[in-house]
C-alpha cells in the first residue's frame, strides 16, 4: 500500500512537471509572447529549474534544449522510480529506460496537441476570439495548415483538425507499439 502511494505521487507530481516543462519547450518553439498568462504560469513554475540547466545545456537552433532534456529527466526519474517502487526485480538497462523516457515524450506530445486541436476546434463554434485562441492557433497550426491546403471546407466547415485527429491517433498507436516493443527488447 505505501509503494502504491508511492508510485501514485512520484507519476503525479514529477509527470505534471515533465509536462509543464515539456509545454514550456513548445511555447518557446510557438514563439508565444512571454506576456501571455500561459507562458507566464509556465515560466514561473519551472523557471527555479531551467536557469541553472541553461548554464549546462545551450539552446540549438532556437530550441531550448535544456527545458526539454529536463522534461526528459522528469520522465526518466519517474521510470525508474516506479521501477524500483514496484520491486519488479526485473533488471531494465539505463538505455532502455532512457528510450522509453523519450518515447513518453512522445506520447505527451500526442496527447497534448490531441487536447489542444479538440480545444480549438471546440472554442472556434463557442468563442473564436478568446484570450487563449493564438496560442492553440500556435500549436496547431503547423499540423492543420497543410492538412487545409488539401482538404476544403466543406460547407464552411473546417474538417482538418477532424484528419489531425484522425492522423494523431494512428502516430499514437505506432508510439504505443514502439513502447512496448522497447521494453520487450530489454
Amino acid at each position: 500500500m505505501p509503494n502504491q502511494i508511492m508510485i501514485f505521487l512520484l507519476d503525479t507530481v514529477l509527470g505534471l512537471f515533465s509536462l509543464a516543462l515539456l509545454l514550456r519547450f513548445y511555447v518557446q518553439w510557438s514563439r508565444i509572447p512571454y506576456y501571455h498568462p500561459v507562458t507566464r504560469f509556465l515560466v514561473t513554475v519551472t523557471d527555479f529549474v531551467v536557469r541553472p540547466a541553461r548554464r549546462v545545456i545551450p539552446s540549438w537552433r532556437g530550441l531550448d534544449l535544456s527545458t526539454f532534456v529536463l522534461a526528459w529527466l522528469a520522465q526518466f526519474i519517474v521510470l525508474v522510480g516506479i521501477n524500483l517502487l514496484a520491486g519488479s526485480g526485473a533488471s531494465v538497462s539505463v538505455f532502455a529506460f532512457s528510450l522509453l523516457a523519450l518515447v513518453k515524450l512522445a506520447v505527451m506530445t500526442l496527447d497534448i496537441l490531441f487536447i489542444m486541436i479538440i480545444v480549438q476546434a471546440v472554442m472556434s463554434w463557442i468563442n473564436p476570439h478568446s484570450p487563449l485562441a493564438p496560442v492553440l492557433e500556435s500549436f496547431t497550426g503547423p499540423i492543420l495548415e497543410p492538412l487545409r491546403r488539401f482538404i476544403p471546407p466543406i460547407a464552411n466547415l473546417d474538417l482538418s483538425p477532424l484528419v489531425a485527429l484522425i492522423l494523431l491517433q494512428v502516430l499514437m498507436m505506432v508510439v504505443e507499439n514502439l513502447q512496448r516493443q522497447i521494453v520487450h527488447m530489454f
